[in-house]
């Protein structure tokens, strides 16, 4: 089984969602510091909906750490040095 991640390039990082993954149980929307994490219309791996996130997100990782299938992986940006 291929697992493929949806990834959305945000301001403050690279977060990817794998829908192959995802059960939908909504952790990582309880536990999000920002509440930028929403029902998405893509299904994830039961047929529930899986989630996605919007520019609000600063990347923390904390929807990554909750996540119990690691169906979420956030890459944060590093801050180029001039």
């Amino acid at each position: 089984m291929e697992f493929k991640g949806r990834t959305l390039e945000l301001t403050k990082g690279d977060w990817t969602l794998f829908p192959g993954l995802c059960k939908g149980c909504g952790l990582c929307i309880q536990k999000c510091p920002k509440k930028c994490i929403s029902w998405s219309k893509v299904l994830g791996v039961y047929g529930t909906p899986s989630v996605e996130t919007n520019d609000e997100c600063i990347a923390c990782g904390i929807c990554q750490m909750v996540c119990p299938d690691t169906a979420i992986r956030v890459d944060k940006r590093v801050a180029k040095e001039a």
